[in-house]
């Protein structure tokens, strides 16, 4: 018997969407793009057009009660990360709504505990996770290569943010943090899936830059440019987390990537240039450091030569993130990372601002402080 697809929509017609979100699910065997959603008509029906999406909307209630979607993807500002996932459970739908999760620590715990409390197949996109260099990391991980874990560095290095021009990303009214929750996010998770839980943080912001006006010319709290994290793992292990926006990177991309792991038996290294290198290097102890090739079972059918066609090719073609999450609400399964992943990295996230705030160490034990700029 064959099964009907199933049916998605899309709130925010951006560049974003047209990137990792609409390819992926028009790719999926099992899926329609069904609808999308955005505030501007003509623009949301030209972006339609272009992928020959049958329904638009510009009110996203609107879309979830129509009958016509099983399925959600929240692109948008974070602001409305939660106020329309929360909308979007009420209505039935599955969720996939983009990092970080939420403003702050109270929205994020809220949205999953609705996800698990409605049985909603509910996901963050935290797509470094499942790039080869990863996966081959992670493999190596939990197979016992470093013995017992001793300290992590990762570093996240981009440059878009060195013109300075204003960008809601680094409005704390429109996102809650700046380059901590869209970078910080993707370390941060992949800090905990490597090393286990975070038990606290030492966070160190930086403002380099003095932003442009809101379009509007209303005034507005700049967010911080990048970060500095040390971070406690419940094992003992240490880490350093770098993440940045004002850094110049030679790359397709604008980025680099960059993975110490360090433990009692061995050395990892990984290092993705985002033009055309993807390596992973590494020794067991007293041996010299080596060429760790990529196995093949990882790699599968993407290409290999382009980092950025690797990049596609992992969330277009492969069962991983968004694919995933259609194949796991087609057979009815789990999905990671789910809400309360994303939760999980929202309360470090606060933690680091309020490590940043206050110029001290945070335990995770301690209760979330409101986020920056807002009344206790």
């Amino acid at each position: 018997m064959t099964r009907p697809p199933v049916r998605v929509g899309i709130v925010g017609p951006g560049w974003w969407s047209e990137t990792m979100f609409v390819p992926a699910v028009q790719a999926h065997p099992d899926a329609e793009l069904r609808a999308i959603c955005g505030r501007d008509h003509d623009r949301t029906a030209a972006f339609a057009a272009s992928y020959d999406i049958p329904l638009v909307f510009t009110d996203p209630i609107e879309m979830f009660a129509s009958g016509e979607i099983d399925a959600v993807v929240i692109s948008t500002v974070n602001k409305v990360h939660h106020p329309l996932t929360v909308a979007a459970i009420d209505a039935g739908l599955h969720v996939l709504c983009e990092k970080p999760l939420a403003m702050d620590v109270a929205e994020a715990d809220d949205m999953a505990r609705r996800a698990e409390a409605a049985e909603r197949i509910c996901l963050v996109p935290f797509t470094y996770r499942f790039m080869p260099t990863s996966q081959y990391v992670k493999r190596l991980v939990d197979e016992g290569y470093l013995g017992r874990p001793y300290l992590l560095n990762l570093r996240y290095y981009a440059g878009y943010g060195r013109d300075g021009a204003y960008a809601w990303r680094y409005d704390l009214d429109e996102a809650g943090s700046g380059v901590l929750g869209d970078l910080g996010s993707h370390w941060i998770d992949m800090a905990m899936w490597l090393f286990g839980p975070i038990t606290a943080v030492t966070c160190v912001p930086t403002h380099f830059v003095e932003r442009g006006p809101r379009p509007d010319g209303r005034p507005y709290e700049q967010a911080e440019d990048g970060a500095n994290i040390v971070v406690e793992f419940d094992s003992g292990a240490q880490g350093v987390i770098v993440v940045s926006s004002m850094t110049y990177e030679d790359s397709d991309f604008g980025q680099s990537h960059q993975f110490d792991l360090f433990g009692s038996d061995g050395t990892l290294y990984a290092y993705n240039d985002w033009n055309d290198v993807q390596s992973v290097r590494g020794a067991r102890d007293g041996a010299p450091i080596a060429e760790m090739p990529i196995p093949d079972d990882i790699w599968g059918d993407v290409r290999r030569g382009s980092v950025h066609d690797t990049y596609r090719d992992v969330f277009r073609s492969t069962d991983v993130l968004t694919r995933g999450w259609i194949s796991a609400i087609r057979d009815g399964l789990a999905v990671q990372p789910d809400f309360a992943a994303g939760a999980a990295v929202q309360r470090i996230i606060a933690a680091c601002q309020r490590s940043a705030t206050e110029r001290r160490r945070v335990e995770l034990t301690e209760p979330a402080a409101p986020r920056p700029g807002q009344e206790a």
